[in-house]
């Protein structure tokens, strides 16, 4: 896991990740009785945000270490 993205590709996966948590989390006390597939949902979402936190703070983006190039 070598660093693999600048201080522009950090932003626009931690900015994206921290709103994907909020908004996950609003979602769920909004609609926290809708079923146990919404709730799945709302756990994906936000661990989909909680990687992209990841990815900025490690400065390493997955997609990258596969071998495909992003344009940031």
């Amino acid at each position: 896991m070598t660093c693999n993205i600048d201080r522009r590709g950090r932003w626009a996966r931690g900015i994206p990740g921290v709103l994907l948590i909020i908004g996950a989390l609003i979602w769920h006390w909004v609609a926290s009785d809708a079923g146990i597939w919404m709730n799945l949902l709302h756990l994906l979402i936000g661990l989909v945000g909680a990687f992209m936190i990841f990815q900025a703070l490690a400065g390493w983006c997955a997609i990258r270490a596969m071998g495909f190039r992003t344009p940031l």
